[in-house]
């Protein structure tokens, strides 16, 4: 999960649930979640920055990633949430999250594998989101997993981040089971007996149905292979820092200036080109959300001035940032995108 391309806006709503667990009214906070549609993608930048406020909130509490992902329910997931619901068995509904996991973070991450009768899923610690978005979807994993089969127990849950002793034992608490921080991967463990066991809400009619619909859903996702989502991951974390050149990018992938450029010459792109596509891409995602300043949009997407920004997007679409922010708003309003 170092940084996904982004989540899904319904999982935004396990955030306002928890701000309502709490009766934190937090305006700010709320306005944002609030501006965000179940079907409308959120930019990971922006899911780690709402978590970190969402936490300062609650200075004295010892785990409130953990407590936010213990507030999962299926219509958080969309709709894998309620395909994993209406499953036969856990086995079924694994599968089904294995399958569809892009729906929910936009790509395919988890790994499964059955070793000495345990059952683990894995993401590589490339793939980290950091401390809080990390145990969060932890912890709503877990929840979702309790709620499909309430005997369910764990074996052991890995965090590629690390942790303190204090934070160790309120997520051994919380999971029930030993938790390893600072490991190679993410992981969440548990005895492969429990696969076939069935589920309580078990509707196959329905599970066919949501299915059906996944499919749909999977096949108009665009493709992205390894070398796309690396990429991607790389100009989110550099362009806020202002560090985007091609060097400092095939430094992160590991690749020579001459191969990462060969590579983008195999995909019909400069890296100029790559660059602006980018920009203009997760400018769109920003602009989306009203609680961002034209200005920290700027920033965020590695301009020196929003002025700059201002005259790029005009290039792109014609307009200024302002007037598509505008637009985008009216067609929301009305239901259109």
């Amino acid at each position: 999960m170092a940084v996904p391309v982004r989540v899904t806006g319904a999982w935004t709503q396990l955030l306002s649930d928890w701000l309502d667990v709490h009766q934190l009214a937090a305006p700010d906070l709320r306005l944002r979640l609030d501006s965000r549609r179940p079907d409308e993608p959120v930019a990971m930048l922006l899911w780690q920055q709402m978590l970190a406020d969402a936490v300062k909130l609650v200075p004295h509490e010892a785990a409130p990633a953990l407590q936010i992902g213990a507030c999962a329910q299926p219509r958080h997931a969309g709709l894998l949430g309620y395909l994993s619901l209406a499953s036969g068995t856990l086995a079924e509904a694994l599968q089904a999250y294995q399958r569809y996991e892009h729906l929910l973070y936009g790509e395919q991450l988890v790994s499964v594998s059955l070793e000495d009768g345990i059952l683990a899923m894995r993401w590589p610690a490339s793939a980290s989101t950091g401390a809080l978005a990390d145990s969060v979807a932890i912890a709503a994993l877990w929840r979702m997993l309790r709620r499909l089969l309430p005997q369910a127990r764990l074996h052991q849950v890995c965090f590629a981040f690390a942790a303190d002793a204090c934070q160790q034992q309120a997520a051994e608490a919380h999971f029930g089971c030993p938790v390893r921080y600072a490991d190679n991967c993410t992981a969440v463990m548990l005895p492969a007996t429990l696969l076939a066991l069935p589920l309580a809400h078990t509707d196959l009619a329905m599970r066919a149905l949501l299915e059906q619909q996944a499919r749909a859903l999977a096949l108009a996702l665009p493709v992205a292979d390894a070398l796309d989502r690396a990429l991607q991951q790389a100009l989110v974390r550099r362009l806020p820092e202002g560090e985007v050149g091609l060097a400092r990018v095939a430094a992160d992938l590991h690749l020579s200036v001459r191969s990462l450029q060969r590579r983008l010459q195999q995909r019909g792109l400069s890296w100029r080109l790559l660059l602006e596509r980018t920009r203009q891409q997760l400018a769109q995602a920003y602009l989306a959300d009203s609680a961002l300043q034209l200005g920290e949009i700027a920033l965020l997407l590695g301009y020196s001035e929003q002025s700059a920004f201002n005259r790029a997007w005009r290039q792109w679409t014609g307009t200024t940032p302002l007037q598509w922010r505008r637009r985008h708003a009216g067609l929301a309003a009305l239901g259109i995108e």
